[in-house]
């Protein structure tokens, strides 16, 4: 049987996604959301607090989002609001992108045998616990199946000068799509951990020496080159096709290699 390709410019056509961790134009989130709009998708954008509304609001307009709320996951009952308008408002989700981490300073900054329990469960609350939260609201949502994706980095497998804490973290939040991705599967609901290189990114600047990693990865990278947030975003879009339905439960690295390279 020849397969059928949809046109690339519908085919996320009717689709409904929710991208949750645009900052900025220079966001991850950003560069997906950009992707998923260009193949037909609507998408509802979300915003961390009033300081940071002045930054995402024109970049939801630019995307023609018809649902603009702030969350902020350490807020009690944000994550439930912004379920709850998706689902009076549309009634299904079919994608959801979450992109946000976050260590307080004292945490992210010294070792990992160091860690105050305060900062411990503060970094694994933001940057895993509500990738969980989210997609168990986002399952009932998928009545017909559905995409979830969460961004992590190469510090979860290998020991990354300065990355500490947090690469502790995302090795939680990538056993965590496993489970999910086993959970879910049956409803065809697939979730992907997606491990981009070192970006400058907003997050990204509270690592220590990140420019020095960045200029690493350049060199020791196969493609000898950085990615961009819109390779990343291109590439995830893909796996919100019906074209991946058989792809869950793993690590997408999209780094120009730099994972293969000692």
């Amino acid at each position: 049987m020849i397969p059928v390709y949809p046109d690339s410019k519908v085919a996320l056509k009717g689709k409904k996604g929710l991208v949750v961790g645009i900052a900025n134009d220079q966001s991850i989130a950003w560069g997906c959301a950009r992707a998923f709009r260009a193949l037909g998708a609507d998408l509802a954008v979300t915003y961390l607090n009033d300081r940071a509304k002045k930054h995402v609001e024109p970049l939801a307009q630019a995307l023609a989002a018809p649902i603009f709320l702030p969350l902020d996951v350490m807020v009690e009952g944000q994550i439930e609001a912004v379920f709850d308008r998706i689902k009076s408002e549309w009634g299904q989700l079919d994608f959801l992108l979450h992109s946000i981490a976050f260590s307080p300073k004292e945490a992210l900054h010294g070792r990992v045998v160091d860690v105050g329990r305060d900062g411990f469960l503060k970094t694994m609350d933001v940057s895993c616990w509500s990738f969980l939260r989210m997609a168990h609201l986002a399952e009932a949502l998928m009545k017909n199946g559905g995409t979830m994706f969460t961004m992590t980095y190469y510090g979860s497998q290998m020991v990354v000068e300065n990355y500490n804490i947090m690469g502790v973290a995302k090795a939680a939040l990538e056993a965590s799509v496993r489970y999910a991705a086993a959970e879910l599967g049956p409803k065809g609901i697939r979730v992907h951990a997606i491990s981009p290189g070192p970006l400058a990114t907003r997050a990204a600047s509270g690592i220590p020496e990140f420019d020095e990693l960045m200029d690493k990865a350049q060199s020791k990278a196969p493609s000898r080159s950085l990615v961009s947030i819109d390779d990343v975003g291109n590439a995830t879009a893909f796996l919100a096709l019906d074209g991946a339905k058989l792809i869950t439960g793993g690590v997408l690295y999209i780094d120009g290699g730099y994972h293969i390279i000692d």
